[in-house]
């Protein structure tokens, strides 16, 4: 039994050291091919080490049914692919330069929020000593060493291309699709002894650069002395004091030494420093020390280090690279962001689904802008709002809602004809106008789940802190801007505001058919960069999915 886990998946560390060194006792002395061995990546051909790892090593094949390999599986395939020739140890079994560039990355791991003794490093560091002063190494030794960076390296490629826990296991609305292409082995084989980075691997998202440096910060400030003396003198539960707001002003500036108050006669130095704070964490900004900004302030670091986590593993899931622009909608945050080439060119707020009609993560692409779009009743409001309104009040809640029914050939069906028995064959849709639930511009994603972009009639729900109000769709502050934008800007279009104003006033559909598809990430981050692109914000968990997935990491 070879010590790797069956499944990359399993929330334990990839292989225990103790178990690499059994090889010593396990490795077949005879030789089981005489043919001449190919130079392997460090550029030399040992009979003995290919011969006594070949043993050891049983084949895979690659041309069965596929399914997610572990990471065994792909440490078999790599040897094999390259005539189990070493790839970290060269003449005498002495480790390559790339053996510790090697180790260094996987010990950098850690800011990627995973504990390096996953992939065994402080064992490995050890034989490599051992590698480097010992005149005559054994091959055994050198046998655990080579296979065990390698599955070092396989396996913090995988936690960082794809992710160290499957979605649907923390999150049964999570639909992105990851479709990036693993390659590592193949890197392996072809290196010639030059150790391919695992920044290869890493995303590509500025989001991700960003959590990172965060979780090297929070990690930092779990050690600044000045960060924890005040953090330990803070009770959530007494009056704020002198001394007690002067520990606060340390913590939100170690926290967020970014902001800078200013001199205002209006709001003192210290409020403008609490209003920041609550900004950033997304708490109500009152400018006062209320409770919620006390019990937050109070917070432990390893409770924030964990949430970074989380999200730096939420990204992982996504596509390693977004593109020159892309649309982010930000579910926890409740905000929408378009961003072109470096930088945010569009920023709102946005409604999103309530909890008990929560909208998905999905990725899609926007497809077409609808200008005076006609509402046809989803499943979900046709079950759970229009049936009971129908049942309750007949034709009546059909007039109040602007609905119409059509039957199954798309004819309208008069209101007075429907009833208890009978409402349910129907259709329902509402006509383009004033009171269409779905505004004046609709934004279609093409997606099995029928989520999209739209404007909305309900304008006062933007004021309000928590916006998940609706069915599941998503309702955009600035909808008619967008338009203009996507159909001038970035179509290339001679779009205008009075040209949409005009449309808008004809009260008939129009499909606008785009030439550029715009990526759509619609995604649950609870950290999540600011429009600076420069820090990061925290966001509530509105639909309570951080603690599962921390708990899988964990």
């Amino acid at each position: 039994m070879w010590p790797w886990p069956e499944n990359m998946y399993l929330n334990k560390p990839v292989v225990s050291i103790s178990l690499f060194f059994t090889l010593s006792a396990i490795l077949i002395i005879s030789s089981c091919n005489n043919h001449p061995r190919k130079p392997g990546p460090t550029g030399f051909s040992d009979e003995t080490f290919s011969s006594k790892l070949q043993a050891l090593l049983k084949p895979v094949d690659t041309a069965g049914k596929k399914y997610i390999r572990s990471v065994y599986d792909e440490l078999r395939i790599t040897y094999q692919s390259d005539d189990y020739q070493p790839i970290w140890v060269k003449q005498n079994f002495v480790p390559t330069p790339s053996a510790a560039k090697l180790l260094d990355e996987l010990e950098d791991m850690t800011w990627d929020g995973f504990n390096p003794e996953r992939y065994n490093v402080a064992a490995l560091r050890k034989l490599k000593i051992k590698l480097d002063t010992t005149k005559a190494n054994s091959i055994a030794d050198a046998i655990t060493f080579d296979t065990g960076l390698t599955n070092g390296f396989l396996a913090a490629a995988k936690d960082l291309l794809l992710g160290r826990i499957i979605p649907k296991k923390v999150d049964s609305l999570w639909f992105h699709v990851n479709d990036s292409t693993w390659s590592a082995p193949q890197m392996l084989v072809n290196s010639r002894g030059v150790c391919p980075s695992l920044e290869d691997f890493r995303s590509k998202v500025s989001t991700y650069q960003l959590l990172r440096e965060e979780y090297k910060r929070f990690k930092a400030l779990g050690n600044d002395s000045n960060f924890i003396n005040s953090l330990g003198a803070l009770d959530p539960a007494a009056k704020p004091d002198k001394e007690m707001i002067a520990n606060i002003d340390t913590l939100i500036k170690l926290e967020m030494p970014w902001v800078i108050p200013v001199h205002n006669d209006t709001v003192s130095e210290q409020k403008q420093l609490v209003m920041a704070y609550q900004n950033f964490t997304s708490i109500p900004v009152t400018g006062r020390l209320d409770s919620i900004t006390l019990a937050r302030l109070a917070t432990p670091i390893d409770s924030f280090l964990d949430k970074l986590r989380a999200n730096m593993e939420r990204i992982r899931w996504m596509q390693q690279k977004f593109g020159n622009t892309y649309i982010v909608v930000n579910i926890p945050l409740m905000e929408f962001y378009l961003k072109k080439d470096t930088g945010f060119t569009m920023h709102m707020r946005v409604v999103v689904g309530k909890p008990e009609r929560q909208t998905p993560s999905l990725f899609a692409n926007m497809a077409n802008v609808v200008i005076n779009p006609e509402w046809g009743v989803p499943p979900t409001i046709l079950r759970k709002d229009v049936i009971p309104g129908l049942e309750k009040s007949g034709k009546k809640y059909l007039l109040k809602k602007g609905l119409r029914a059509y039957d199954k050939e798309g004819k309208p069906v008069q209101a007075s004809l429907l009833n208890a028995r009978n409402y349910k064959k129907f259709s329902y849709k509402q006509p383009p106008g004033d009171d269409n639930s779905l505004g004046y511009v609709k934004f279609n994603l093409p997606n099995p789940w029928d989520i999209y972009l739209h404007d909305t009639p309900h304008r006062d729900d933007f004021v309000k802190r928590m916006r998940a109000l609706s069915s599941g769709c998503v309702r955009l502050q600035r909808p008619l801007d967008l338009a203009v934008y996507i159909l001038g800007e970035l179509e290339k279009r001679n779009f205008t505001p009075g040209k949409l104003d005009t449309m808008i006033s004809t009260h008939k559909t129009r499909y606008e058919v785009l030439k550029n598809k715009i990526p759509v990430h619609i995604t649950y981050l609870t950290a999540f960069e600011d429009t600076t692109g420069k820090h990061i914000r925290f966001a509530r968990d509105i639909y309570h999915r951080d603690d599962k997935l921390i708990n899988s990491l964990n």
